[in-house]
């Protein structure tokens, strides 16, 4: 009984010291980012892409996720739930932990231009998440399947077949492009939407729609082999790697759509866990062999901060609803 008594004693001192030890510090007996500091990562770090396997996006996120992995000393793997743009996926990783285990890869028309064809509480914004780098830009080119006989814009507009266009799906770039520039061109036809560029493509290569809007990085090999017919770009200028295709501004129709995509996680990141993660981003797009895939990809560098990703891309979603407006358009098919 007296051993019991004595043993008692002694863990009764050092409970004691214990939460002496813990006011000293402030208290942080919760698990709050102060006490997690220096731990971060714990273990792989999951990147979401709500887009299928082999499109761009999933092929910019898998080349981002090496570099970072290496600079974090931990496993980023890619993790794919393609559906509505990246919905699905988006709003799954905002509601998680935000302790930075877990990111998701955001396409600006997520944010800019899929709240011009859901309700508005289904749309995704930035608000519900934590922007932490910028990483590019690629441009979209119309094309049409080698069956179409479509050589140029004219041969569309003149055409008496009954049109059906791909998309990347509602809400993306590649509506909001083909949207503009038909109602401009008063070119009528059936959209048919798909989860990503990589079907689309696939789609019009077999002639299962004769036109497609895709981006410039997933069309070029199919245009090199000449199984899809380049017709108009829709950046501002002549794209560098299609210096022979016009743009749709040469052709007397203003649309000015382009793709952007940033890295992003649950609202709320400590701020230390959040400077890791953007130094792990940033050593990533400062390798030889992300600056190789850009190219080789036809990727435009937009290595932002994720406040200047905020700003822009908020400025675009108001852009684009203007534009929408003007011409009288509906994204959502209504």
């Amino acid at each position: 009984m007296k051993a019991l008594s004595i043993r008692r004693t002694v863990l009764g001192l050092t409970a004691a010291s214990a939460a002496l030890a813990l006011t000293a510090c402030g208290g942080n007996v919760g698990g709050s980012a102060a006490s997690k500091e220096g731990t971060f990562p714990e273990g792989a770090i999951t990147l979401t892409v709500g887009q299928a396997p082999g499109g761009s996006t999933d092929l910019i996120a898998r080349t981002a996720a090496e570099g970072m992995a290496d600079e974090l000393g931990v496993a980023v793997p890619v993790v794919n739930k393609p559906g509505a743009n990246g919905a699905l996926a988006t709003q799954e990783v905002a509601a998680m932990e935000p302790d930075g285990q877990n990111l998701v890869l955001l396409n600006a028309s997520l944010i800019t231009i899929t709240p011009l064809a859901v309700s508005e509480g289904e749309a995704v914004t930035l608000d519900e998440l934590d922007v932490i780098k910028g990483l590019s830009q690629d441009d979209y080119v119309l094309v049409a399947s080698a069956d179409s006989g479509f050589e140029n814009l004219d041969d569309i507009k003149n055409s008496s077949k009954k049109l059906t266009f791909g998309t990347t799906g509602v809400g993306t770039g590649s509506q909001l492009s083909q949207a503009i520039l038909f109602a401009q061109a008063d070119i009528k036809g059936t959209a048919v939407p798909f989860d990503s560029g990589s079907p689309a493509l696939t789609a019009v290569m077999g002639n299962q729609v004769q036109l497609a809007t895709i981006q410039l990085g997933e069309a070029k090999p199919q245009i090199d082999a000449g199984t899809v017919k380049p017709i108009v770009v829709f950046s501002d200028e002549r794209n560098t790697f299609l210096p022979d295709v016009p743009t749709a501004i040469e052709e007397g129709y203003e649309v000015p759509v382009s793709q952007y995509r940033a890295l992003a996680a649950p609202k709320g990141l400590p701020e230390d866990v959040k400077a890791k993660l953007v130094a792990s981003v940033e050593a990533a797009q400062a390798s030889d062999s992300y600056k190789a895939f850009n190219e080789k990809n036809m990727l435009t560098p937009k290595e932002i901060s994720g406040e200047e990703v905020v700003q822009q891309w908020n400025d675009l979603a108001a852009k684009y609803k203007e534009l929408t407006e003007k011409y009288d358009i509906s994204l959502a098919g209504e």
